[in-house]
């Protein structure tokens, strides 16, 4: 086992490491940017080091100053956490070269996954349902128009190294494709240096399934279930809950295979998820892969009731798993609580926190990084915490989130609590009766803040 971990991360998933740390006897190593020097997780760290000034490209994403620390602290090996070098290839290859063990899957791994396209064809050849579209890279837009003409409209462009919604468009009729084309290749270029884009048919009101997975080092396979994210904004999840309300036996069962299938067309190591669209007849298609751990892997952690981030470092350090796949007993449900304005377009609220009481009780779970006198600043993610509750049943669960957002007070900035306790007592979502485009018609109330 690891004596020393250094989080090349920040916030609440580096607090949520470090904890697991103490209780596996880990010494840990925080890293901050002057930005972050209040944070909690420098506080509860067992050392923590300076990398930066508060732009993310000159500490959290700068892999020689990160691999500086790793070197003062004698750090023996690295968790990425999410976000920032989490899926960088050349970050985990670094590692390697120095001896020090990444917590994560292989750089090749990571490499597999993290071109859309390439993706896409190791799903095609491992026998896991895709999203008609193009086979590989777009040469031009008359390759595009073919293409969207064979599969039928809407389509989407997407391009190949995107992420949070950027160098995405969708096309609904012949005459808007040269235009988005365009538009979508400036995006991607712009935000990923890559202008490469490939094409899929549209899946109209689809459910965002992910299913939860780990391997080890010796080929096992596992799934942990499913997690229903398909309430987001803009292609940013708001709010992720387990199992699928959507879900029945045999469809997990399907998914379930496909995801390990999917691993396994990997040799997959570590803790990850696979994506997929499932549309109203309950067909799915592979989406993407993340080859890290989630945001909202609390949710998966709460009805399994194992510690997600204990098995990827115990993965990492060679230990096997059981290979047992794990079905939901209980509900779970997450609520991103974010520093913004949901009245105000969802605008970014940074700033000092004057008073802060998160909620408690049982079955609820707190993972945040903020309290009263911390201030959130501008130059990163904009979540300041998240909220997990757990019950016996979906409405169980519904109840005791209502309950806990009434009680989560946070003073000084705006934040996404009004819009999650209005969206609790919406009658679609507690029917369970949503999608992805859900939020698009949802009509939120400036009375009820």
């Amino acid at each position: 086992m690891f004596s020393k971990i250094l989080i090349a991360n920040r916030g609440e998933i580096a607090l949520r490491i470090i904890r697991t740390c103490k209780e596996m006897d880990i010494k840990s190593v925080a890293v901050y940017s002057t930005a972050d020097k209040d944070s909690l997780h420098v506080r509860f760290a067992d050392e923590a080091v300076c990398i930066g000034p508060a732009s993310s490209a000159e500490s959290y994403l700068s892999i020689p100053k990160i691999m500086a620390a790793v070197e003062i602290t004698n750090a023996d090996a690295i968790h990425p956490g999410y976000g920032f070098l989490a899926e960088n290839a050349d970050f985990a290859e670094v590692c390697t070269e120095y001896g020090i063990k990444f917590i994560g899957p292989t750089p090749e791994m990571i490499r597999k996954m993290g071109d859309k396209v390439t993706a896409k064809e190791t799903m095609i050849k491992a026998k896991v349902p895709v999203v008609p579209g193009s086979e590989g890279l777009l040469k031009d837009v008359k390759e595009g128009l073919k293409i969207a003409k064979k599969i039928k409209y809407p389509v989407i462009l997407k391009a190949t190294a995107g992420g949070g919604g950027k160098g995405m468009r969708v096309i609904w009729k012949p005459e808007e494709f040269e235009e988005q084309w365009n538009m979508a290749r400036a995006e991607a270029k712009a935000s990923f240096a890559n202008d490469g884009m490939y094409i899929e048919k549209f899946i109209e009101e689809p459910r965002h399934i992910e299913f939860q997975i780990i391997g080890d080092q010796y080929g096992t396979v596992a799934h942990l279930s499913e997690r229903d994210c398909s309430i987001q904004r803009r292609h940013q999840k708001l709010v992720e809950e387990a199992p699928s309300p959507f879900m029945t036996d045999e469809l997990r069962k399907r998914m379930g295979d496909a995801a390990i299938k999917a691993g396994k067309a990997i040799n997959y190591e570590g803790v990850g998820t696979v994506e997929f669209l499932v549309d109203k007849n309950r067909d799915f298609y592979f989406m993407e892969m993340n080859t890290r751990i989630q945001v909202e892997h609390p949710v998966t952690e709460e009805v399994i009731d194992h510690d997600l981030i204990k098995e990827q470092i115990k993965v990492a350090a060679g230990i096997k798993i059981t290979g047992e796949n794990y079905i939901p007993t209980m509900h779970a449900m997450e609520c991103r609580i974010n520093a913004e304005d949901p009245f105000n377009n969802f605008r970014p609220s940074p700033g000092l926190i004057k008073s802060f009481h998160s909620a408690k009780g049982h079955g609820v779970r707190v993972d945040t990084h903020v309290y009263a006198g911390y201030t959130v600043s501008p130059y990163y993610d904009s979540m300041i915490a998240k909220l997990i509750c757990k019950a016996q049943t979906r409405e169980e669960c519904i109840k005791k989130m209502q309950r806990a957002l009434d009680e989560f007070i946070v003073e000084g900035i705006k934040t996404t609590v009004p819009f999650h306790q209005q969206l609790m007592k919406d009658p679609g979502f507690r029917e369970g009766n949503f999608h992805t485009g859900f939020l698009e018609s949802f009509d939120l109330k400036k009375d009820e803040e």
